[in-house]
């Protein structure tokens, strides 16, 4: 059983890092007062307007951005701001019996993912999947902005054709914990210390910008490396900016290396690069129902 973190309380604070690529301030504008409407403070970290090229600072600078975010009493959250690249270039160096000693609710997609499923392997701690306040599109939708309310006290997300139209891929049904996130991160992963544990467990997938031959050839990498077949199922979240590639086109990929398998798969859930984002806790246990099109998912807080 992994350990869930403290719930938020209306006064907490949370601090804002940039692990990944760099971000101007003035880029968060009022996506700051999101964290007002919640009645929560904030903590700006340092690599929030910290440039090193294509990434938010140094290796060095980033890192310690993080640490000094999980020791600080004060801050009871870490929300990452900003995805893109690097987090990849810390991940072996990041303390992680710091954070298993300072459990806290950490927040973040895209690049994040390396972090979420490091945390969740390596410090044994439940963490979020979910939308960044410097979304590149401006203000969050409603939907999306509910989706932190879920720290604010324990509860199950049960995510049906209700939030959108969803497609079976797999029959089945299957109760496992909950990893993943970006296929792109996920992959990268492959053939390192660090790599991604999908062992019995319900694998989200979701990734933006990809080509048709990409996703088939990082569907293919995790095949190899016997990711798929190891799996208990599978949720297929959004594949967004894929050009001329559709989602019909997307999911024959997908759907070609999942259906042999007979692991219970899902399609069609607006988690990712897209509008609704919807959050979901990883390393929570979750029943997903491919005959019936849900997935009930259980609290990520204390």
């Amino acid at each position: 059983m992994k350990i869930r973190p403290e719930r938020l309380n209306v006064g907490d604070t949370v601090g804002l890092v940039a692990l990944s690529s760099p971000i101007k301030l003035e880029a968060l504008g009022d996506k700051l007062a999101l964290l007002d409407e919640l009645g929560l403070k904030y903590k700006i970290g340092q690599t929030i307007q910290s440039y090193n090229g294509y990434l938010a600072g140094s290796d060095e600078e980033r890192l310690e951005d993080f640490h000094q975010m999980i020791r600080d009493p004060e801050v009871k959250a870490v929300f990452l701001v900003r995805g893109g690249y690097g987090i990849s270039r810390i991940i072996d160096k990041i303390s992680y019996p710091l954070i298993e000693d300072h459990p806290k609710i950490i927040w973040g997609f895209s690049d994040g993912t390396t972090l979420h499923t490091q945390v969740n392997e390596y410090s044994n701690l439940v963490t979020f999947h979910g939308p960044m306040l410097s979304s590149p599109t401006g203000e969050l939708d409603e939907l999306s902005k509910k989706m932190f309310q879920q720290l604010f006290m324990p509860m199950e997300i049960q995510y049906g054709e209700n939030i959108s139209p969803l497609r079976t891929i797999v029959p089945g049904a299957v109760r496992g914990e909950i990893t993943g996130g970006n296929l792109n991160r996920l992959v990268s992963t492959l053939g390192t210390k660090f790599e991604v544990d999908v062992r019995n467990k319900v694998v989200l997938l979701e990734d933006m910008g990809e080509s048709l031959e990409q996703i088939d050839n990082m569907m293919n990498q995790l095949r190899l490396s016997r990711k798929l077949e190891l799996a208990a199922g599978f949720m297929i979240g959004d594949f967004n900016m894929l050009g001329s590639s559709g989602e019909e086109e997307v999911l024959n990929v997908i759907g070609g290396y999942l259906k042999p398998l007979n692991k219970p798969t899902i399609a069609g859930f607006k988690i990712g690069h897209c509008e609704p984002n919807i959050a979901v806790p990883l390393g929570v246990d979750v029943i997903l129902n491919a005959d019936e099109k849900y997935v009930r998912v259980l609290p990520g807080v204390e």
